[in-house]
């Protein structure tokens, strides 16, 4: 039975999702965050030092890191399923986006949290200022890496709907994160391929029952 120690509003949901999609038993453990500073608690310490989410245990084994988590499910139980033949264009392609999506695409989008939240916990006096820094700060920096990457995700999703072949991989379950967090703050709306290819992960019945297992979740 693999164990998901699962952070409510993470990326930990996606691991969720990569177990039904595979009719993989498991068992969610489930953590709050701070209300005030929206941080893990600190019992997710005691599974794993830096105290973060996603964290799964599978036969006396713990293994940090969403990237690293899905490589691990992938070669221990996946038998293939939303994988590409190993050696293949395919499979060099799913790495990366494995390994992208995390490395590449979320930075800017948590710098777009990060400045777009900044002023709110500015003093008073100070608000005015901060703010015109912080949104400066978005339109010239954060904005233009954002609009590059979905152009990029664009024409990536164009052809098939999909980021490797013409189905479904672990890929795109990998990729789902950054895709909702730019719908929700990145400019992803006027992005068709991204928010059709959302609109029907969105309506898979693996995802659902990821959302069941994993309670509310919200893409900011």
């Amino acid at each position: 039975m693999i164990i998901v120690h699962h952070l409510e509003n993470s990326r930990s949901q996606r691991v969720l999702w990569l177990l039904e999609e595979l009719g993989l038993p498991y068992e969610v453990r489930r953590y709050e965050r701070d209300a005030k500073t929206m941080l893990a608690p600190p019992e997710l310490k005691a599974i794993h030092p830096l105290g973060k989410s996603p964290v799964i245990e599978d036969n006396g084994a713990i293994v940090a890191e969403t990237g690293a988590i899905f490589e691990y499910i992938l070669e221990t139980y996946a038998e293939g399923r939303l994988c590409a033949p190993a050696g293949t264009s395919e499979a060099r392609k799913l790495t990366y986006w494995l390994h992208y999506a995390e490395g590449s695409a979320m930075p800017p989008l948590l710098l777009k949290l990060v400045f777009m939240r900044v002023p709110e916990g500015a003093p008073g006096l100070l608000r005015p200022l901060i703010r015109q820094v912080a949104e400066k700060v978005q339109q010239q920096l954060i904005n233009p890496q954002l609009a590059s990457h979905l152009a990029y995700w664009e024409s990536e999703l164009a052809p098939t709907g999909w980021f490797v072949g013409d189905a479904l991989t672990a890929a795109d379950i990998m990729m789902s994160f950054p895709l909702e967090a730019a719908a929700n703050r990145g400019g992803a709306g006027k992005s068709a391929a991204v928010m059709d290819f959302l609109s029907r992960v969105h309506a898979r019945p693996a995802y659902q029952r990821a959302l069941e297992a994993g309670g509310p979740y919200a893409y900011a």
